[in-house]
């Protein structure tokens, strides 16, 4: 029989040496491995998870305005129009990029610069491209280009890159807000839809329309750059550069990020409905300036936009956030539009109803399916008399912690009304301290709330705007 023999205490303790031994060998065999592994592999940057931009040091930091750099396409027959566009938003010596022509502009070549746009690139040679889209034209390769010559630019310390047509109109502080959601050291393409079901349908839901903006981060455009060209030549039949852009991306198994506070604003005529109604998102940018009315009554385009841009600069990140309140005595609903229009409707409007965009505009294409949008809308009231009041800013000014911005009536129609009536006001006045968007809101955002002042009186009304409270909810208290 076999029993089990005790070791004895000197074997005991050689036997754990040697365990030791092998353990530690074992392990510094494995460190050697992992070390060879991370020198000796292939290059794989291409993996979204760990494409930091390594050459910016401090990640953790706030983005700002330093760490963007714009691509505008534009041309030159354009350029001496459009360029009026981009002066609104563009900030000298605080922003980076250019503005991409075929050629130079005959009113540049006299060597002249004006500091107060961004400087101009010439476009590279697309004339080896295919392009077979029947009816289109060949210049959306070279607009599509645009995305690598901006990134050859070679600009140091950026974390995004972001593109616009030359009459795209962005609010710069709002555009950075809604960036540094994002974590720049991965692979983000952000934008949006057209508003219009038709062009998403034929385009694609997937795609950012060039026309709105779209943002895309520094690792994931380095690595796009890289293979572009031979990734367009796969795409002649393509009608647009975002097109391109968008299935180049797709390639490489990105999609696109929405954000709403980008704007194709796919529309002809009055778009009042759509910018009364704006989501509840930091407004980044504006399109299409040329096809549609001045945003202001009595103002050409440009006026009307520079109007707007003041009243951004008291407070950028509450441009256009609606704001929602009722007066009980005369149960009249009030929509702020801030740095907008003020709306009283003259009865009870349930606030899912406010919300909808009214259907002010025209449709980008006529058609059977050209009417129909990827929005909640409500209908446009003919009758002026029966449609609700408005009241566009005519001047804000900024008083202790606080801003007061009036707005007034631009148009007058023979209506019949009695005191009870809302068109007894000319004049309402806005109070609101400055919208700080912190991390939460950005994440999680809820809408303020408005109280119509006990002061009101006459032709005059108060509101004053405020955070909602914890539990309070927004409708008409009896």
């Amino acid at each position: 029989m076999h029993f089990f023999q005790v070791p004895s205490k000197t074997q005991y303790s050689s036997n754990i040496s040697i365990k030791n031994l092998i353990i530690v060998l074992t392990c510094f065999g494995c460190m050697i491995y992992l070390v060879c592994s991370i020198y000796l592999a292939p290059n794989n940057t291409n993996h979204f998870h760990t494409s930091v931009s390594l050459q910016d040091d401090n990640l953790t930091s706030q983005t700002n305005l330093d760490h963007i750099v714009f691509g505008i396409a534009s041309n030159e027959l354009s350029w001496s129009k459009r360029k009026e566009y981009v002066k609104l938003w563009w900030k000298p010596n605080m922003m980076r990029g250019c503005v991409f022509l075929e050629k130079m502009p005959p009113s540049s070549s006299n060597g002249t610069k004006d500091e107060s746009l961004p400087p101009i690139c010439i476009s590279g040679d697309t004339s080896n491209f295919r392009y077979t889209y029947k009816g289109g034209t060949p210049s959306a390769i070279r607009v599509a280009r645009v995305v690598s010559e901006t990134v050859a630019l070679n600009h140091s310390n950026v974390r995004w890159f972001v593109f616009g047509d030359d009459d795209t109109i962005f609010f710069p502080e709002n555009l950075v807000k809604t960036l540094s959601k994002y974590d720049h050291g991965l692979w983000y393409y952000i934008g949006t839809n057209s508003e219009s079901f038709t062009q998403n349908k034929f385009f694609s839901y997937e795609m950012a329309f060039g026309g709105a903006g779209f943002a895309i981060s520094y690792p994931l455009a380095n690595v796009l750059a890289r293979f572009f060209d031979s990734c367009i030549e796969r795409y002649p039949h393509l009608y647009g550069s975002d097109g391109r852009v968008h299935a180049c991306l797709a390639e490489l198994g990105v999609g696109l990020t929405r954000e709403p506070g980008f704007h194709q604003m796919d529309f002809h005529g009055n778009v009042f409905g759509l910018l009364a109604a704006h989501p509840n998102r930091p407004l980044v940018s504006m399109h299409h300036m040329e096809a549609i009315d001045p945003i202001f009554p009595n103002m050409t385009t440009v006026k009307a936009l520079e109007h707007l841009y003041n009243a951004a600069n008291f407070d950028p990140h509450r441009i256009l956030q609606q704001t929602v309140c009722y007066d009980r005595w005369f149960s009249w609903t009030v929509s702020v539009s801030w740095g907008y229009a003020v709306q009283v409707f003259d009865k009870h409007v349930p606030l899912p109803n406010v919300e909808r965009v009214e259907e002010s505009y025209a449709p980008w294409k006529r058609s059977h399916t050209g009417a129909l949008y990827d929005f909640d809308s409500r209908k446009y009231e003919s009758d002026p008399c029966r449609r609700q009041l408005v009241y566009f800013l005519d001047r804000i000014s900024s008083e202790t912690n606080r801003t007061k911005a009036i707005y007034k009536r631009k148009t007058s129609e023979e209506c019949k009304f009695d005191m009870s009536s809302p068109r007894r006001l000319e004049e309402i006045r806005v109070l609101s301290s400055k919208l700080v968007l912190d991390k939460q809101q950005l994440l999680a955002p809820r809408r303020h709330c408005c109280d119509v002042l006990t002061s009101t009186w006459g032709n005059v009304m108060e509101i004053a705007i405020r955070e909602c409270k914890e539990d309070e909810l927004i409708y008409l208290q009896h």
